[in-house]
């Protein structure tokens, strides 16, 4: 062998080893794949990653709400990083923390609703995030940050945004509901869904009495407990996974829904209409936080900043028309989608309406009092 041939090969030698000491000497760093177009199995070409990271990992692991992150995204993650997303899903906020804060879970990310969050703030089930890594966060509307239950954004950044309020089948009620307080009348008696949700449930119960839906006084909750068990017995179904199903169906006509899908339902069914009650709406938030244990933050990084770009969270408006946070996505979906960029702007149910956000009310975390909320809900609930 020349001398040409020989440094040749000890320089290769010396570039391999470089990166496997940048790596940690294990399995080397992986950039997004750039050996052409990845496409998914339905079609859709995947951009590009506009905020390209380093990852060890080969997998994540997240624990999301149902029927919430669209197919086509979750495949381009893993086309482009070559990253395996396992995929857990809960129908709701109380479920996902009784199974972190019972220790051993291996997800890298969640997605708490506002009320949650500080709760596990509190409990410490939560980690910093490190803003440096996460450059996809200036695409969020400055509207959707820093809100009371995480300020500065530490622990959380927006996912999708939207209200519960009264959705209702024009073909089949006559009698419109105005108010939570009607949803007591006994003509809607066996015709109502309802969310399986117990703040919310009991929130709004709270407000036909005139009371705070965040209150701790227990002569409060006392009356709610009461009042709220004679509306129970009325309510044909609970579900938080897809209560639109139902209403599409005709199984009921009325009840208590979130913003997407009332919208999707509408879309299905343009007689279903959403109401917000005088009393006010209820406002949330859902949000993607990191667990304290996480073992895959790299994966989880590069996850948030590729979703979150303007050409890849678009497609939330498509799949899951929920408020959009996302000023990125908005952008470019009023550019190259305007046929739903246009629907979302012109529904009063995913573009709120101002008056309907400023009588809205957010649930917040009530402390020492969540357990008197818990055994309203266990026990009126659980006598259906």
């Amino acid at each position: 062998m020349n001398k040409n041939k020989i440094f040749k090969l000890l320089a290769l030698l010396v570039i391999a080893s470089m990166v496997l000491t940048a790596c940690g000497g294990g399995a080397a760093a992986t950039q997004p794949a750039a050996d052409g177009p990845k496409v998914t199995s339905t079609g859709f070409v995947c951009p590009v990653p506009e905020f390209p990271m380093e990852v060890t990992s080969k997998e994540l692991n997240i624990f999301v709400w149902t029927e919430y992150i669209p197919t086509d995204m979750q495949d381009c993650f893993e086309l482009v990083y070559g990253i395996k997303v396992n995929r857990d899903e809960y129908s709701a906020n109380e479920e996902m923390y009784a199974k972190l804060s019972a220790g051993g879970s291996s997800y890298d990310l969640v997605q708490p609703t506002d009320y949650i969050v500080s709760l596990m703030i509190r409990q410490n089930l939560l980690q910093e995030f490190d803003h440096n890594k996460l450059p996809a966060i200036k695409n969020f509307d400055p509207n959707y940050m820093n809100f009371a239950f995480d300020p500065g954004n530490k622990y959380t950044i927006p996912y999708q945004a939207g209200t519960d309020a009264i959705v209702y089948n024009a073909d089949a009620i006559t009698n419109v509901p105005t108010s939570w307080a009607d949803l007591w009348k006994p003509e809607y008696a066996g015709k109502m869904v309802f969310l399986d949700d117990s703040r919310a449930v009991i929130g709004l119960t709270l407000l036909t009495l005139g009371y705070d839906v965040n209150t701790k006084k227990p002569a409060e909750l006392d009356e709610a407990k009461a009042k709220l068990a004679e509306l129970v017995p009325n309510i044909k179904l609970f579900d938080s996974d897809s209560p639109k199903t139902a209403l599409i169906a005709g199984d009921v006509d009325l009840g208590l829904t979130w913003t997407g899908e009332a919208f999707l339902a509408q879309k299905e069914k343009p007689s279903i209409q959403y109401v917000y009650p005088t009393e006010g709406a209820i406002i949330w938030q859902d949000n993607w936080a990191m667990p304290k244990e996480a073992p895959h933050a790299d994966a989880a990084y590069a996850w948030l900043n590729y979703t979150n770009q303007g050409n890849i969270f678009w497609m939330m408006l498509r799949d899951f028309p929920f408020t959009n946070p996302n000023q990125a996505a908005l952008d470019f979906a009023k550019t190259d989608h305007k046929d739903l960029y246009d629907a979302y702007m012109a529904s009063p149910i995913t573009n709120t309406p101002v008056e309907a956000i400023k009588n809205s009310h957010r649930i917040d975390d009530v402390g020492e009092a969540l357990p008197l909320y818990d055994q309203i809900w266990t026990e009126v609930k659980g006598s259906q």
